[in-house]
């Protein structure tokens, strides 16, 4: 298990960032974590400070809203401070685009996860951050994690889907989840979905996709099998969910039917040839599951 983690929050005063920061108490952190928490003043093309030997407003004005931004961050800091007693918490602020600014500080934090709510402010508010979302996901170089205000028992175990496919993307995830510290009761269901395939033609191409559809579903059975066993060796109660099914939506029922209170998927699956949809169908988890989803990329 991990003994230390850098997290880089995004936040913005909305009632989803809130959620996000409620969120984190189900996200099995360790307890030496080191947040960094980023409020953006949302200013796509900044005005400038004089136009020919005038002066303008607009210096002042952006340095009066990055306070503001800078005062939410440190509220998220310490609603943090007191719900991780020994986390090493840090706020700040920037203005101008918010994906470019929470990409940009983390290239330079390299943290292990950036955390980023759902939905935020909308196009009207003055720290919009729901839109670029989707934009860190893509292309965040690190794990994300999408939160989402989730209505649960504060008494029920965390429950945690796993998507499971055989590629390295789904190891990285199941090596996630087996990293954290979880409390004692928690459970975690590993979800495949394999698609259906319908053999038609010769003979013998049709006995060669037979042959290749069985060493498909013997190597992701195996797969399973060692994630059970990481999953089990975390302390988490298991199960498995296994059927001929698109995974997009089999992840996605199955965290709603189940009332999971976070998705893993890793960030690449198979590739397409191989005809696995795990990894094109993170971005399409991400978007519609009823919970959290942490997309995790491999660890270079």
């Amino acid at each position: 298990m991990k003994d230390k983690m850098k997290v880089l929050m995004a936040y913005d005063g909305s009632e989803c960032a809130d959620a996000a920061l409620a969120d984190l108490k189900l996200a099995g952190l360790p307890r030496k974590t080191e947040a960094h928490v980023l409020s953006v003043y949302a200013e796509w093309i900044l005005p400038p400070g004089s136009y020919g030997m005038i002066e303008t407003d607009f210096t002042r004005y952006l340095g009066e809203r990055q306070q503001e931004a800078l005062a939410m961050a440190r509220q998220a800091r310490e609603q943090l401070k007191t719900a991780f007693a020994d986390w090493e918490v840090h706020a700040e602020a920037a203005t101008g685009s918010p994906a470019k600014l929470i990409l940009h500080k983390a290239d330079d934090l390299q943290p292990d996860l950036i955390v980023v709510g759902s939905q935020g402010r909308s196009a009207l508010g003055r720290l919009f951050l729901g839109s670029v979302s989707q934009k860190v996901l893509h292309a965040a170089k690190c794990s994300v994690r999408i939160a989402r205000d989730h209505k649960r028992d504060p008494n029920a175990p965390i429950r945690l889907i796993v998507g499971v496919d055989g590629s390295k993307g789904a190891e990285a995830a199941v090596n996630a989840v087996a990293s954290r510290h979880w409390p004692q009761g928690s459970e975690a269901r590993i979800v495949n979905g394999f698609p259906t395939v319908v053999t038609v033609g010769a003979e013998y191409a049709a006995a060669a996709i037979a042959q290749w559809i069985a060493d498909e579903k013997a190597r992701v059975a195996e797969a399973i099998d060692k994630a059970v066993g990481k999953l089990k060796g975390a302390g988490l109660s298991v199960s498995t969910i296994h059927k001929e099914s698109d995974a997009r939506f089999l992840l996605v029922n199955e965290a709603e039917n189940w009332d999971a209170d976070c998705i893993f998927v890793g960030a690449q699956g198979l590739n397409t040839i191989e005809r696995f949809l795990l990894g094109s169908v993170s971005s399409y988890v991400a978007t519609h599951a009823p919970c959290s989803v942490e997309v995790i990329r491999e660890e270079m």
